[in-house]
């Protein structure tokens, strides 16, 4: 369990900025689940997604997401694992692959975090649209995208990083445009039964 807490370079919640934002969100809340419940609410609902909002700066690291309150899935997802990871929580991170359209697929990031008698449970703060609606449960994983069409996959592995693949698209992307169009895909991420 010790990786889903570490800060890394692009988890960096040892960084001034994430550390004192985790600090308040859990003021005042002694339970886990509560502390995560906000964590989570925070990012869905703070920090703007890129595309759905066409904002720049690209945002990689978790420290950078909070800074300009903004990033893509990915990115919103590194800025989640490193809340909980700070208020000691396990937090991993997960993908789902899902379709563009035609023949054309993309990766999806959200999270895993890891609750005491609950196990892990899948979690996506993307952010609500008019056609997303996620709200955080502890009973049940919370999907933005359903994921059943050929081709697609629900659920990847836990990973404590960000894919290689993820991380090259966002760190040498210069507008939230190029992002959208050269979405990273994988198919090799791997499958939980």
């Amino acid at each position: 369990m010790n990786k889903y807490l570490k800060s890394t370079p692009f988890i960096d919640w040892r960084s001034e900025n994430v550390a004192a934002c985790a600090r308040s969100l859990s003021i005042g809340l002694e339970n886990k689940n509560d502390i995560a419940k906000v964590c989570f609410e925070y990012v869905r609902d703070q920090i703007f997604h890129s595309g759905d909002h066409k904002l720049n700066p690209v945002t990689t690291l978790a420290s950078e997401v909070l800074t300009h309150k903004t990033g893509y899935c990915f990115a919103k997802s590194h800025l989640l694992a490193a809340l909980f990871r700070a208020n000691d929580i396990p937090a991993a991170l997960a993908y789902q692959r899902v379709s563009l359209g035609g023949s054309n697929y993309g990766l999806h990031g959200l999270n895993a975090v890891y609750l005491k008698e609950r196990g892990w449970r899948l979690i996506d703060a993307r952010g609500n649209r008019e056609d997303i609606n996620v709200e955080f449960s502890l009973d049940s994983d919370c999907f933005a995208f359903e994921c059943d069409g050929e081709g697609e996959i629900k659920r990847s592995s836990l990973y404590a990083e960000p894919l290689d693949v993820v991380t090259e698209v966002l760190l040498q992307s210069t507008c939230w445009r190029d992002v959208e169009g050269n979405l990273p895909d994988s198919i090799a991420i791997a499958i939980e039964g």
